[in-house]
């Protein structure tokens, strides 16, 4: 896998075709490429991330703990998606989730030192700084909105419109404990959708 390295970060460097070579060479140095396993965590509950990663190629899984020690899943985060708790990173606080690695993954990552650097020093990097925080933001409202405004079956329907292809690469109990229902709930559900 190693020799497809440069290949990742020449197809993640695309995405900021509006910086110059100079900001553009800067930025492609402080990019470093990390390899993990399935189970790896990219960070745990009480640690600050202290990078941003952007997933080439793998499948993660966001979650927390309850007050009565159940595992809750947040979110899932696969190909050209961004690992962090956002949030947290920004203002370098202890994250309250974890992060777990579902597949053997690829990933591409920037220092928080880094990117404040690109800040400072780059106009640009403060608009793709904002970009990744509107999708960030956008993702947890349509989280917290699809609870008060959905019934479990339309929160099904609408992960499944929205990522057809993890259906196949995540547990049902991981993606029950994400739609707030049970197991056998879900399995109803898809009963149900099945014979329609």
């Amino acid at each position: 896998m190693k020799e497809n390295h440069p290949k990742y970060i020449e197809s993640y460097l695309q995405l900021f075709s509006h910086l110059s070579p100079e900001e553009l060479k800067l930025f492609r140095s402080q990019l470093s490429i990390k390899q993990y396993k399935q189970k790896d965590y990219f960070f745990k509950n009480g640690e600050i991330q202290k990078k941003m990663g952007f997933v080439c190629e793998g499948l993660l899984r966001r979650y927390y703990i309850n007050e009565k020690g159940k595992t809750i899943t947040t979110g899932f985060v696969k190909e050209n998606e961004y690992a962090t708790d956002y949030p947290a990173f920004i203002q370098q606080r202890p994250s309250k989730y974890y992060m777990e690695f579902l597949e053997p993954s690829i990933v591409i990552e920037l220092s928080y030192n880094d990117i404040q650097e690109g800040y400072t020093n780059f106009k640009s990097h403060e608009r793709y700084g904002r970009l990744i925080a509107e999708k960030v933001l956008t993702i947890q409202t349509d989280r917290v909105e699809s609870f008060l405004f959905d019934t479990a079956e339309e929160r099904y329907l609408n992960f499944v419109n929205a990522n057809p292809d993890l259906l196949n690469r995540i547990s049902l109990t991981h993606l029950s404990s994400f739609l707030g229902i049970e197991r056998q709930s879900l399995s109803r559900i898809r009963g149900k959708i099945a014979k329609k």
